[in-house]
């Protein structure tokens, strides 16, 4: 692999403002520590942002979405034209997305980098037409090393018009039919965990659907020997055009230094992916929520994510993430508009 854009360096965290930020906390009126886990987060929104009082009021939410060729081994409960119909759901706010994006008054894009419905042509959706979709991945490379680029790409490029919009906080979704397929083959790549625990219902499979699915991504992963412990070989043999421009963006948000939230099951195998081809972009990543998707307990832990929420989420489009929004939002708005002992003229406690 010759030296690209992905492996450049991502930006440092402020050590200096993380300092200044523990200290104002020390000083706030509270006992130390009652926020529990909001003071860590406010901590490092501050040393993430260099600025002593982090804020989150502009926030960019990318959807991606891309077909899976392993969809032809019945891998799914539903069919693959589902991808392209909800791309226009997405766009015309209907979606559970597009709700939250709306709340939340989030800035909202589609990326669709290639779906099995040929000639979409959808106004508000940026079309790439990597492919219609990937090619099945029991039959050889799910995708090009061409494809694999330009997929980060997209990623990348969706980070850098969020930065130039001012954006404080990016969160990645996804949309594609059979993803939780290609997720586990790439995570069972990765981490050497059994098939059997990390596939999982998806959309909603029965036992029978999930025990099919399990031998399918075997199959892959014999198939694909090159693939084993190489994040980037794991991502051409076994990926999404969507997953893999996850993971560009995560990996450019940490080059520009941009705050990323991290969604569920999918879009942490893509984190899992971007912290092996560049660990440095590790501490950029906050993780949202624990989702139902039995193998994302196993990624969490993997990547030391401590997640904010855990509802049972099993949706993906990013909305676990969305939905985490105001927990940071309100952390931020403690650490910075709380009074200090001083400002109050209350008595901190003995020294």
């Amino acid at each position: 692999m010759s030296n690209s854009w992905w492996q450049n360096p991502c930006k440092s965290i402020d050590s200096q403002v993380v300092k200044q930020a523990l200290a104002r906390q020390q000083q706030l009126t509270k006992p130390a520590g009652s926020l529990g886990r909001l003071e860590p987060l406010a901590v490092r929104l501050a040393g993430l942002q260099g600025r002593l009082k982090p804020a989150i009021e502009q926030l960019w939410i990318t959807i991606f979405a891309g077909d899976h060729g392993v969809v032809a081994e019945g891998v799914s409960a539903y069919p693959q034209e589902v991808t392209g119909q909800m791309l226009l759901n997405f766009v015309n706010g209907g979606a559970a997305i597009s709700v939250l994006a709306r709340q939340l008054a989030a800035q909202l894009e589609v990326v669709d980098l290639g779906t099995v419905t040929p000639n979409l042509e959808l106004p508000g959706v940026r079309h790439l037409n990597l492919g219609l979709g990937t090619a099945n991945f029991l039959q050889g490379p799910a995708m090009t090393r061409a494809q694999l680029e330009q997929a980060l790409q997209a990623g990348r490029d969706s980070a850098l018009r969020a930065r130039g919009q001012g954006a404080q906080l990016f969160i990645g979704g996804e949309m594609g039919i059979g993803n939780t397929t290609a997720a586990s083959a790439i995570a069972c790549a990765l981490l050497d965990i059994p098939v059997t625990q990390l596939a999982g219902p998806g959309t909603g499979l029965n036992a029978a659907g999930v025990s099919h699915k399990a031998q399918v991504i075997e199959r892959a992963l014999a198939l694909h020997q090159g693939a084993r412990g190489d994040a980037w070989q794991a991502l051409q043999d076994l990926g999404g055009f969507e997953i893999a421009a996850l993971a560009g963006a995560y990996l450019a948000c940490a080059q520009e230094g941009i705050a990323v939230l991290v969604d569920g099951f999918i879009c942490s195998v893509a984190a899992l992916v971007a912290v092996r081809l560049s660990p440095g972009c590790r501490p950029w990543l906050l993780f949202a929520h624990q989702g139902a998707e039995p193998g994302h307990r196993h990624v969490l832990q993997v990547l030391e994510a401590d997640p904010l929420l855990d509802l049972g989420l099993r949706l993906g489009e990013g909305s676990g993430a969305a939905l985490a929004v105001p927990l940071l939002r309100l952390a931020c708005d403690l650490h910075g508009q709380m009074a200090t002992f001083a400002e109050a003229a209350v008595a901190d406690r003995p020294a």
